[in-house]
């Protein structure tokens, strides 16, 4: 049996995939900062470590392998305004 507020949830999320959404302030998609984040603490993920190393390669840096997933934000930002890759012009 599925609880009103369940069956909202997934039309928003249906909606939200769409591009239909009728809810102008979701900011689920928000750009939130690394050190607030929950799961910063834990080891960088695949893709932060790919882009990172292509960024430091490019960079003309040595990457550090131990980042975790907060700090390996971080860098990808100093990364990419230091390369100019990855920054919508």
């Amino acid at each position: 049996m599925n609880l009103p507020e369940e069956e909202n949830l997934f039309d928003q999320e249906s909606d939200n995939k769409s591009g239909n959404s009728d809810h102008a302030t979701d900011n689920t998609n928000t750009v939130k900062d690394p050190d607030t984040w929950t799961t910063g603490e834990e080891p960088m993920t695949g893709a932060q470590h790919s882009y990172l190393k292509t960024l430091s390669d490019q960079a003309g840096e040595d990457m550090d392998e131990t980042l975790n997933k907060a700090d390996a934000s971080k860098k990808i930002d100093e990364l990419q305004h230091k390369t100019g890759r990855g920054l919508e012009h």
